[in-house]
């Protein structure tokens, strides 16, 4: 009688739900615009990305400086047997100048539209980088969010395969089961460790990553993941393609090499026509009287222009042929990227409303009617209806829906992060007509709200 009674009380167990444990301390919960934050602070490749757009803003300045005055200081027509006598001939002197080069008229001006065009690529180039490291840091999360829940789900069927071996062990003792079930159940529970300890280190690669992402230590400990809301995205294919065409800074950092190629081939053209060089020069004399000559010794100043003889065209042919060439490249890697965002948008949009739908499924559909399915087959295994396998399957047949459903949630986040990252601008809130699919996406993807048996 004390082991029926013990065996009623098992399989009662088995059907209600389980419950979470009591008396521990609910670990920190990570906050995900924090780490976000964080990486964007801390991250060392993001820094040198700025680093080098900061290099790349002082080169204007540079380009449109006019180059140095020249000094000049000479002895001029000095005898060679007194160098350093003044008044034994009247051409001897001490000749001070200065030049100063002067470009053609444009020419300046394009040098720092130039410069100014290529630092701005490489702004744009670290504001791509930035949103690319978030994306990182969202996949990170997101997929530590799915280990997490799904340690959840193996820890409460490891607490209900423990129940099941006791369960299959007494059943066994009145007679009322094999002791096949018994192994069954334990390698079952063994299965069920093995998967803890995989998942248990799929956690720590992933804390490593987003430590990584941080620029952190390695073995900083990551917090608990928020659960979160799938949000809808109400925007049309053609909408979303604008918002890309106005924010997304890859495509401004290649428009920004267009407008430089275009600049370059003006200058290149510019190189058709001379710079200038104008020079002053002013002569000390001194006094000079010999038995040859007498000379009061009267100072002299020169003024003068000179200017280079742009003769040789295929230099300058050259120049104009790089710069068209460095124009259709930019202008080409920039068509090739609108295409590939159009591409981007519309495959995320399509991933999303199928994951959307098979969320959907696995909550209204799939996981209540594996639910139920696993509550009939204890019934019929207490009264010795079903047999263990059945149980057995069923338990594990709502395990895996229940991973799937999770892996499901965190890949539509995924997506959600790739199409901002393509768009280049974070999207729009869920409208208020979209409020009461949110409030279901929140509490299907509360951890434990799946978990009834």
């Amino acid at each position: 009688m004390k082991k029926h009674c013990a065996l009623a009380l098992l399989i009662l167990s088995a059907l209600s739900p389980l419950t979470a444990r009591t008396g521990e301390l609910a670990p920190p919960v990570e906050n995900l615009p924090s780490l976000i934050a964080t990486a964007v602070a801390k991250n060392p490749e993001l820094k040198s990305s700025e680093s080098r757009w900061q290099m790349f803003t002082s080169k204007p300045r540079q380009a449109s400086s006019p180059d140095d005055p020249m000094l000049m200081v000479k002895l001029q027509n000095m005898p060679v047997r007194e160098p350093l006598v003044f008044n034994k001939d009247t051409q001897s002197g001490v000749v001070i100048g200065m030049s100063q080069q002067l470009p053609f008229w444009g020419k300046r001006d394009l040098r720092k539209k130039i410069a100014l065009y290529e630092a701005d690529s490489y702004k744009w180039a670290f504001e791509e980088r930035r949103r690319d490291l978030a994306r990182m840091v969202k996949e990170s999360y997101y997929k530590l969010w799915t280990v997490d829940r799904e340690l959840e789900v193996v820890d409460r069927n490891l607490a209900l395969l423990g129940d099941f071996v006791k369960l299959t062990g007494l059943k066994y003792s009145v007679g009322q089961g094999t002791q096949a079930d018994i192994y069954k159940a334990g390698l079952e529970k063994s299965k069920m460790v093995e998967m803890q300890i995989t998942l248990q280190q799929q956690r720590k690669s992933l804390e490593a990553t987003l430590n990584y992402l941080l620029y952190r230590p390695s073995s900083t400990p990551i917090g608990a993941i928020a659960s979160f809301t799938l949000p809808e995205v109400a925007l049309s294919p053609a909408k979303l393609n604008e918002i890309a065409l106005e924010h997304r800074p890859q495509l401004k950092s290649l428009a920004s090499l267009v407008d430089k190629g275009a600049a370059s081939r003006r200058l290149a053209g510019k190189e058709n026509y001379p710079d200038l060089n104008l020079s002053v020069e002013y002569m000390v004399r001194q006094p000079v009287s010999t038995e040859m000559a007498t000379d009061p010794g009267d100072n002299m100043f020169s003024v003068g222009v000179s200017f280079n003889l742009p003769v040789w065209r295929e230099k300058r042919q050259a120049m104009v042929s790089e710069s068209m060439a460095e124009t259709a490249m930019a202008t080409d890697e920039l068509d090739a990227l609108k295409n590939s965002i159009s591409l981007s948008i519309n495959q995320a949009l399509s991933e999303l409303e199928r994951i959307r739908k098979t969320v959907t499924l696995y909550r209204e559909g799939i996981i209540p009617q594996a639910r139920q399915s696993l509550e009939s087959a204890l019934v019929g295994y207490r009264v010795n209806k079903v047999d263990f396998m059945t149980v057995l399957d069923g338990r594990m047949s709502l395990f895996n829906y229940q991973r799937q459903l999770y892996q499901s949630e965190a890949e539509y986040m995924i997506r959600i992060a790739e199409l901002e990252t393509a768009i280049g601008a974070e999207l729009p809130s869920p409208s208020d007509s979209g409020r009461t699919n949110a409030q279901a996406d929140r509490r299907g993807s509360a951890p434990g709200n799946n978990e009834q048996l």
